[in-house]
């Protein structure tokens, strides 16, 4: 992966994880899959290899992402979901083609074929959203408590009160803040 790109925030959850290519949406935003090789890049990184995207692949891809978000933090405030969105998520999980595979570790992996193209893998990741927003999955939907990201995540810990997409990102942001502030409001030195 090339250097002059922002890294990619991987997660466990493939869903939730395509939607922070897109982070930082209620400050500078920060996007992570700004030309269609980056797409190409994420995709293998979670195992769906494609050859090539376009940029009108790029932009379904974009579309998806955005909707899985709209769901996702509907989903997370216990709102309506946008139908909207729910009917593009639908769209690209049926048009998708790819199958599902066990692993010797009993694990459900999902399999593109040999000329598989980007909306079969934009399809996985349709239907991983499905299987997350209708409660099939173990978890729950939350949203990160920084301000500037906002981002839905699918909390897995034992307690289901995570409050950060990623510690390593905006919870160690946030806490440090914390710790800053408190310094500055803290007791005034001896004299």
């Amino acid at each position: 992966m090339r250097a002059d790109f922002p890294d990619f925030r991987l997660g466990s959850v493939l869903a939730t994880s395509f939607t922070g290519t897109l982070s930082e949406r209620h400050g500078d935003a920060v996007e992570r899959i700004p030309v269609p090789h980056r797409l190409v890049d994420w995709l293998a990184v979670y195992g769906l290899a494609v050859d090539s995207c376009t940029t009108a692949q790029l932009d379904l891809a974009r579309e998806l992402r955005e909707s899985i978000h709209a769901v996702a933090t509907a989903a997370a405030l216990q709102d309506a979901l946008p139908a909207a969105a729910v009917r593009v998520i639908n769209d690209r999980s049926t048009q998708g083609r790819a199958a599902a595979v066990l692993t010797p570790d009993g694990k459900r992996h999902w399999r593109l074929g040999p000329a598989s193209r980007v909306e079969d893998a934009l399809g996985v990741i349709a239907a991983d959203a499905i299987s997350v927003v209708s409660g099939e999955r173990d978890g729950r939907l939350a949203l990160c408590a920084s301000p500037t990201c906002r981002a839905a995540f699918f909390d897995t810990s034992r307690s289901r009160t995570r409050r950060w997409c990623d510690m390593n990102t905006c919870g160690n942001r946030q806490k440090k803040a914390r710790f800053n502030a408190g310094r500055r409001t803290g007791p005034e030195p001896a004299e």
